[in-house]
């Protein structure tokens, strides 16, 4: 079963410290704030959201997961499916998250160094498990963008889908957060390495990014800054 069976524009719930934020290129301490995780995304809902993209970015930094009381929260109020994100580091915790509600699991760095883990919970649990690539300069980059891979992103893709993830989620580090837009051939290159959907995340400025994204084969795509900060609704996303 596809996850998308249609396109989606899916709102980012990024938290830290309890509290819906924005970063600038994933750096700490530039965060805008914009209040409680679990009115963000009933407001989303409202709006016409498919799906929550929930980030614990506090886990992403610090390797555990910081924010769970605010996760289960936002689990309890909404009806959507939900993909996490942050601070996931073992199947275990994987599972668990699977078993409380949460419909994908993101990993990141965790998978990069360990890829097995990708195999051992999509046995248990089929395509719950979504693999993040950040590229940056056209290379995976892992442990919060701050060092190289070697891996070629639309190489990545193809390897853990070999080994059972059911989607890929593809963000460009280069153009994250900044509201500058987005590199359309990155993504066209990892949509072609794979058959399971790309997300696209990162650098979503305005509705031609969203379009372009659309173009370029991306099942999904997620939405943070911009939808925040009333660049565009997400019903006008979502009709581009």
């Amino acid at each position: 079963m596809s996850h998308f069976p249609e396109f989606e524009v899916i709102p980012a719930v990024d938290m830290q410290e309890g509290e819906v934020v924005q970063l600038v290129q994933g750096e700490r301490g530039t965060a805008t704030r914009y209040g409680d995780p679990v009115e963000a995304a009933r407001r989303w809902i409202d709006e016409g959201a498919r799906t929550l993209h929930l980030v614990d970015l506090d886990g992403a930094f610090e390797g555990e997961r910081v924010n769970a009381a605010a996760v289960d929260a936002v689990l309890d109020a909404v009806d959507v499916p939900v993909q996490l994100g942050g601070g996931i580091r073992t199947a275990d915790d994987a599972l668990d998250l699977l078993g409380r509600g949460v419909d994908r699991v993101i990993f990141g760095t965790a998978a990069v160094e360990n890829p097995g883990i990708v195999a051992e919970i999509s046995e248990e649990q089929p395509g719950s498990v979504m693999v993040s690539l950040d590229a940056k300069d056209g290379e995976v980059v892992v442990s919060g963008w701050t060092e190289g891979t070697g891996l070629d992103p639309a190489e990545a893709a193809g390897r853990y889908e070999d080994l059972g993830a059911g989607a890929i989620l593809f963000t460009d580090v280069d153009v994250e957060g900044q509201l500058e837009g987005i590199n359309r051939e990155q993504v066209e290159r990892v949509v072609d390495a794979v058959d399971i959907p790309v997300v696209a995340s990162g650098g979503v400025t305005t509705l031609d990014d969203v379009r372009a994204l659309r173009e370029a084969g991306a099942a999904a795509v997620v939405v943070g800054t911009a939808l925040y900060e009333g660049r565009f609704t997400l019903a006008e996303a979502q009709s581009v």
